[in-house]
């Protein structure tokens, strides 16, 4: 039988006091424990009701609703999610997700035969195959820069670079990674390849709301993130940025009446579609903002080094010898040798966990290594861990 609920009638001390009350705000089901919010996000009840105004409002008059009030919605909404992300309003497009936008930076380089685009061995498993097709189409090549879990700043630089030569097209790094929650040296090699004339297109599904991202700092070519994770916004909403030098040549994989219009508005107007996600995002910022922002990352960091200790505790691990980025709300636990060692095993693990333990986490794999990649946010609290650290060596 699962463990009892792991939030009810209990504290944070992470917290603070007014902890329920914050739990409150998400309508996640009590008697389980959710410790994947990197993968899907949750979203707070405010930001719903938000966004199901929003829909109130299309449904009631349609016409009204697309031809006169959406433009310039979603110019007001855009404008807030770019100020958030330290970019220049005009420079980025809402799209549905990461994974899109990453798909229409590939689409706008036109790629030509034996062109090449490089990725680290920590990249999203969907970004990968993105650029496996686009390359595969036009006889391009797929080049992987192998990047070891500790490797420092230095050695990741030099693993890049030493795979960048005068055939590539671009090259593809995470701000926070997928499968094994660290960071990128982005300050180190953004300039340097901008100083070849390489291209960059940084992966930052993660990072918006998880680190303070100023993406005009960054200063790579194209920027993607998602605010469904992090930020709490309603699913589908994602941010698209370009360089000035780009956007004539950037526009959405659908095209639509919104072509003319260009870059970022050429992005509002893919068909008819439902964009009340888009339109709720600037009030998912606004409940992160009451909540002191810097206090959620704090205390999202904190909680899920906790965790970690917990879980890998658990399973006899020393703590001296983890994985861990002291600024990312993930964080990983390696699993025994040849446990949930490939895709499919790490998939079915999870799922049991889910299941019978009713802990949802997410299990990872990488270089043929299992691993429990614990999230925190504000609605978990130490007892979530506890309860996985509980569970957990019974499925092993």
């Amino acid at each position: 039988m699962p463990a009892e609920p792991s939030t009810q009638g209990r504290t944070n001390e992470l917290w603070g006091s007014d902890w329920p009350e914050v739990r409150d705000l998400w309508p996640l089901e009590p008697t389980v424990a959710h410790l994947n919010h990197g993968s899907y996000g949750a979203v707070p009840t405010p930001v719903l009701e938000e966004q199901q105004s929003w829909r109130d409002r299309m449904e009631a008059n349609p016409t009204r609703f697309f031809n006169r009030e959406l433009d310039d919605a979603l110019a007001e909404a855009r404008a807030a999610v770019a100020a958030f992300l330290g970019a220049p309003d005009g420079s980025m497009a809402f799209v549905p997700n990461a994974t899109t936008g990453v798909n229409t930076v590939l689409a706008s380089l036109r790629l030509e035969a034996d062109d090449e685009v490089v990725l680290t061995d920590h990249s999203y498993g969907a970004v990968q195959i993105a650029v496996d097709r686009w390359t595969a189409d036009v006889g391009a090549q797929l080049v992987v820069a192998p990047v070891d879990l500790d490797a420092d700043d230095d050695s990741v630089r030099d693993s890049v670079l030493a795979k960048v030569g005068p055939r590539t097209r671009l090259v593809v790094l995470e701000q926070v990674t997928s499968p094994t929650a660290r960071r990128l040296p982005l300050v180190a090699l953004v300039p340097t390849l901008r100083e070849r004339d390489v291209p960059v297109l940084i992966d930052g599904a993660h990072a918006p709301g998880m680190l303070d991202v100023d993406v005009a700092a960054i200063g790579a070519d194209f920027w993607v993130g998602n605010l469904h994770k992090w930020c709490c916004a309603p699913r589908g909403t994602a941010l698209l940025y370009a360089e000035q030098r780009w956007r004539d040549r950037t526009r959405p994989l659908v095209a639509s009446w919104g072509e003319p219009l260009g870059f970022p508005r050429a992005f509002d107007d893919s068909g008819t579609q439902d964009p009340t996600a888009w339109l709720a995002a600037p009030r998912a910022l606004r409940v992160l903002d009451r909540l002191d922002l810097d206090r959620v990352r704090r205390h999202n960091v904190e909680l899920a080094v906790l965790g970690q200790r917990e879980v890998a505790g658990a399973l006899g691990l020393d703590p001296a010898v983890l994985p861990r980025d002291p600024a990312v709300s993930m964080q990983l636990v390696p699993l025994p040798a040849g446990i949930a060692s490939t895709r499919e095993e790490a998939t079915a693990l999870q799922a049991r966990l889910g299941t019978d333990a009713s802990v949802e986490v997410a299990v990872t794999d990488w270089r043929g290594q299992g691993f429990v990649r614990v999230s925190a946010h504000v609605y978990n609290a130490p007892a979530d861990y506890a309860r996985l650290a509980a569970e957990l060596p019974s499925f092993l």
